[in-house]
């Protein structure tokens, strides 16, 4: 090509661009000039692949749809990189390779799917200190909601009854001692979910704040109550199983929560920042075991790693 050409080549890409008129369909890199994405929308979603995928590189970004789905928005890019094509589907995000996933709605529905599993399984899963802390007492309540899921008949209802009484009769036994029961009174027995409770709630229940006592004991109390209930019940329903299994986890991380302030010793407010965003952690290799970090200035009770050698 002769230089006269090349420049008059060069000339008409800049009148084709200024006319409004869409560049050749393998020419990536001015596709945004002529899409309406916001751009910090599309910016979060560039930076999003190009970390999924490492080695790859995002040349364009384009909104294609937006669908509002069981409560929940729902907005779909298609997204071109030096070496493919992506789906990436919002709220939460993912992304999925348009080799395999050829068909954007097919592409949905299966996001969809795949997210709303996964918020039924989060919901009931409980804090992972909660459960490194307690993990005897959250295996048992665990096992309760896996049977929930399968469970059809009467007597398997009644059988989630039994699991949440066993996650609160090992609840007690994992918190109580003999310490706690003032002297002159005899203990409760080891299996006396309500009686312990009172022991326990009295010894680990010293916030300011009065209504924590009888809200912990108040709710093992009815908590106990409604498992016995739905395990004597024949004619037990699953609306009855998915009350006590509900019951019994707020009551399982109301005494994770207080059991770890009490032993943690954790200050209310930061004592660099004085932020009440104080969050608890549990690790039984660290002792003492619990760690309290500032979510706002990033303080820690736990100890700097000595300096290498």
């Amino acid at each position: 090509m002769s230089k006269k050409s090349a420049k008059s080549g060069k000339k008409s890409r800049t009148r084709f661009r200024d006319c409004g008129v869409p560049p050749p369909p393998d020419d990536k890199h001015f596709l945004s000039d002529y899409t309406l994405n916001n751009r910090a929308d599309e910016r979060g979603i560039r930076e999003y692949v190009e970390r999924q995928a490492r080695d790859e590189k995002v040349e364009h970004a384009e909104q294609v749809k937006t669908e509002r789905l069981l409560g929940r928005i729902y907005d779909c890019w298609d997204v071109h990189t030096n070496k493919g094509r992506w789906w990436v589907i919002t709220s939460p995000t993912n992304l999925y390779s348009q080799q395999h996933f050829p068909s954007l709605d097919y592409t949905l529905s299966f996001h969809v799917g795949v997210m709303a599993r996964v918020a039924a399984r989060d919901a009931r899963k409980p804090e992972d200190a909660h459960l490194k802390r307690l993990s005897s007492v959250w295996r048992r309540w665990e096992d309760a909601a896996e049977a929930l899921e399968v469970a059809e008949e009467a007597e398997e209802f009644q059988a989630i009854g039994m699991r949440c009484r066993e996650a609160m009769i090992q609840l007690v036994r994992s918190l109580a001692s003999s310490e706690m029961v003032p002297t002159g009174q005899e203990p409760p027995k080891r299996a006396d979910v309500i009686g312990w409770s009172e022991h326990i709630t009295n010894t680990i229940a010293c916030s300011s704040a009065e209504y924590i006592r009888p809200f912990l004991k108040t709710i093992a109390k009815l908590a106990w109550q409604a498992a016995n209930s739905l395990t004597h019940s024949s004619s037990a329903t699953r609306h009855e199983a998915a009350f006590v299994l509900d019951a019994t986890q707020a009551v399982l991380a109301a005494y994770s929560r207080a059991i770890m302030r009490f032993e943690s010793g954790s200050p209310e407010r930061c004592p660099v920042c004085g932020s009440y965003r104080i969050s608890v952690g549990y690790n039984s290799d660290l002792d003492p075991p619990y760690i309290s970090t500032c979510e706002r200035c990033e303080w820690s009770t736990l100890p700097n790693e000595p300096p290498s050698q």
